[in-house]
């Protein structure tokens, strides 16, 4: 919803490709990532968001799969790492926030259960 609510700024020529990556940063990709840090992570999940990223920047940069223009390429223009990273570092900052509860907390106690087995 926010892609297609913001398509008119990213999509549009005369916008500079600065403020397109630093737009996509700030509202796409948040809304994006939003809730993936507690998800079951399947090799499917990753693949649809890495698609839709893609499709994307590409709009973003005025370009088609017909171009036949790497998605290296088209990552590096933008200056976007890939979402399967950001995917991991979500994960990673919420299992430091689950540790550094107390013991006590119900979230540890569901984690100490699970480690039990």
């Amino acid at each position: 919803m926010k892609w297609k609510s913001a398509s008119g700024v990213l999509c549009d020529r005369r916008m500079p490709l600065k403020l397109k990556e630093k737009f996509y940063r700030t509202t796409i990709r948040p809304a994006m990532l939003y809730g993936t840090e507690c998800w079951a992570v399947k090799h499917q999940y990753v693949h649809k968001m890495g698609v839709a990223e893609m499709r994307m920047l590409r709009w973003m940069c005025g370009h088609t799969r017909k171009d036949k223009i790497r998605n290296e390429d088209i990552r590096g223009k933008v200056g976007v790492a890939e979402i399967e990273g950001k995917m991991r570092e979500n994960r990673l900052r919420w299992l430091g926030h689950v540790q550094g509860k107390p013991t006590d907390a119900p979230i540890r106690r569901c984690d100490q259960g699970r480690k039990n087995r």
